[in-house]
């Protein structure tokens, strides 16, 4: 018997030197046969996908160049035979017309390149007043849209449902003619409070004086928003480390209003006012927001804020109603729950279409030709008309538009990016 054991033994240690012999052998085999390039089979470009795509995009290219080589050499030919002169050399020509409104000085003997630059920086005016209040009106309507008051929370859908379904333009002929129909002569002017007056020609309000101590109070106020930055920083770091909530918008609060206030003291607390008065057929003094300006804004703001009412309920309501559960049985208050755990949250979701609404706005912006405000269209389409360089006038509305656009959007995309969720 032990010797039976013993032979199968062996025979069965043979058995696995063959078989690992045999495997060896056709690894070697079959490495062989991939260092030898005549083995493998040879695909044809034409159904090798990497070459293939390749020459699709190549050809796609050439197409794209070809068709920009025939529109660029037809346009100059056009205009060599229409005698019509090409370049931006006319934006140092004088431009020989009047803008109502200007956030720099200018007159009709400026440039055509300032009167351009007029009509960028009223364009960027009403889109940034009109962002900062569509977001707070639109976040303010979205909220009230889930109230639990019937009354509260009718009026809001009645307000998103009205103005979406308004043509921006209606709304701004509306407003347009509010202001100048409806609204009586600078004489008659509406005087709700003291030195401010409501007319045809607008709103004015009185102002303060001019004071050097202004100026350093708005340093003094830029200083402060730095200041409550940084302490808005440390107050998280240091809720994460510890569990300790800091007062931060108490403190934030007294230090955005007490600096300049502080800053105000040292200088003597100013209080000259500007105030406007009645002067021949207009006010004279104060700061005059015109019928345009405010016809714009008004119709803007209302228009988009009911589509960011919308936009601000959908992210509300895509948070879990177990979140306000938990929060609730935490021993937090409504206000505390929706500011501290429901927005926060939401804030995910409602950027990314909130950027559109942003863009939107701007772009409609320049529908404020149709009313009279010069805003950049409106500019460039009288420096058009002047000069007869309708390619470069067209060119430069794209550039601008474009430019405001990929701003907004690269803003927005950052502080999408900031609140978008860490995954470890």
């Amino acid at each position: 018997m032990p010797t039976i054991w013993q032979n199968s033994g062996l025979q069965h240690e043979q058995v696995k030197i063959l078989c690992k012999s045999q495997r060896d052998h056709e690894r070697q085999a079959m490495k062989t046969d991939s260092d030898h390039p005549n083995t493998q089979e040879v695909i044809p470009f034409w159904n090798d996908p990497s070459k293939r795509d390749f020459f699709f995009q190549l050809g796609v290219l050439a197409m794209v160049g070809c068709l920009g080589y025939y529109l660029i050499t037809n346009t100059i030919a056009n205009l060599e035979r229409q005698a019509i002169a090409t370049g931006f050399g006319f934006l140092e020509r004088e431009s020989a017309f009047e803008i109502g409104e200007s956030l720099i000085s200018y007159s009709a003997a400026d440039s055509y390149g300032r009167a351009l630059i007029v009509g960028v920086l009223n364009t960027l005016k009403v889109s940034f007043i009109g962002i900062v209040l569509t977001v707070l009106l639109g976040t303010f309507i979205g909220v009230a849209r889930l109230s639990a008051n019937w009354l509260v929370a009718k009026l809001a859908a009645g307000f998103i449902e009205v103005l979406q379904d308004i043509p921006i333009l209606l709304q701004l002929f509306f407003w347009y003619a509010f202001f100048y129909e409806m609204l009586p002569s600078p004489r008659q002017a509406l005087n709700p409070i003291t030195g401010v007056f409501l007319s045809n020609r607008g709103l004015v309000f009185g102002i303060p004086a001019a004071h050097p101590a202004h100026i350093y109070m708005a340093i003094a106020f830029a200083v402060a928003c730095i200041l409550v930055y940084f302490l808005i920083r440390q107050a998280r770091k240091r809720q994460a480390l510890t569990g300790l909530v800091f007062p931060v918008g108490r403190v934030s609060l007294a230090i955005l209003i007490g600096l300049p206030l502080l800053v105000w003291g040292i200088h003597g607390f100013p209080t000259a006012m500007n105030m406007p008065e009645l002067g021949g057929f207009n006010f004279e003094g104060g700061m005059n927001l015109s019928p345009e300006f405010a016809a714009l804004l008004i119709g803007l703001v209302l228009y988009t804020a009911a589509f960011v009412a919308e936009i601000v309920r959908a992210g509300i309501q895509a948070i879990s109603q177990g979140q306000t559960e938990a929060a609730l049985s935490l021993g937090l208050k409504k206000g505390q729950v929706l500011h501290l755990v429901i927005l926060p949250q939401s804030l995910r979701v409602i950027i990314p279409p909130l950027t559109s609404q942003m863009l939107n706005l701007t772009k409609n912006s320049s529908l404020a030709v149709a009313i009279g405000f010069p805003d950049f269209v409106s500019v460039a389409g009288t420096t058009i008309n002047q000069t007869g360089q309708a390619i470069e006038g067209v060119a430069l509305i794209m550039i601008i538009y474009l430019c405001f656009s990929l701003l907004t959007s690269a803003l927005m995309n950052w502080y999408n990016k900031k609140m978008a969720l860490v995954e470890r």
